[in-house]
């Protein structure tokens, strides 16, 4: 059975854009994969630990080779397991609003924990970083009030994309589809546009993850 792993970094999911879209690629990607089993991340409601102390202090000793002290072994346990929660997905599927041209500060937070030396990606002074977990189909699902699906919004520069496809890639998630659902406010028609974008755009992407995760 097939694992899908979908990171709702959205704090208002009875209202979000991100959250709806989401749930429609998931009911269509259902209907064509009834097997695929959701694992579903609200990062809002979930504990994140905190990385300082002793989480810092267990990186930079995975870093440089060193013996981790008890308590840098414990945070450093405690990390591993949001990176195998990730890892043991078939699929991720990512649903977030833009947040002042990037994404929320819980979903960097997520990102912080999981890009972690010797977890998710290696490093070698002769031949630089390496990610170690491996590619699988991974998408995000982005609203945004602009439209930036052409370039930047009245001037607004999006942030979030880039930020996005090299933090995913950096740990091996390579080609994140990325859907812009946008403009989530302005002119009716606009919008409506928007939405009938957002709609071809998500039937496609469940279409593909289906075909992927048969």
């Amino acid at each position: 059975m097939s694992r899908l792993l979908h990171i709702e970094a959205s704090p208002r999911a009875d209202r979000s854009w991100s959250s709806k879209a989401a749930k429609d690629f998931l009911t269509q990607l259902k209907e064509q994969r009834p097997k695929v089993e959701v694992d579903h991340f609200n990062i809002w409601t979930a504990i994140l630990p905190t990385f300082d102390g002793a989480a810092i202090d267990a990186k930079y000793a995975k870093l440089s080779g060193t013996p981790q002290t008890d308590a840098q072994s414990r945070a450093w346990k405690l990390i591993g397991h949001y990176v195998a929660r990730l890892d043991a997905a078939d699929a991720i599927l990512i649903s977030t609003p833009m947040w002042n041209l990037g994404v929320p500060y819980r979903l960097k937070h997520l990102f912080d924990l999981v890009t972690q030396p010797g977890l998710s990606f290696t490093f070698n002074p002769a031949t630089g970083y390496a990610p170690l977990l491996r590619p699988r189909p991974t998408a995000v699902l982005m609203a945004t009030s602009g439209d930036f699906t052409e370039g930047p919004s009245y001037g607004r520069p999006d942030l979030a994309t880039p930020y996005l496809r090299t933090a995913l890639a950096f740990i091996g998630l390579n080609d994140a589809e990325i859907v812009h659902v946008a403009p989530t406010i302005g002119q009716p028609e606009a919008v409506e546009a928007g939405v009938k974008r957002t709609e071809g755009e998500v039937s496609k992407l469940a279409a593909s993850f289906a075909e992927r995760l048969a």
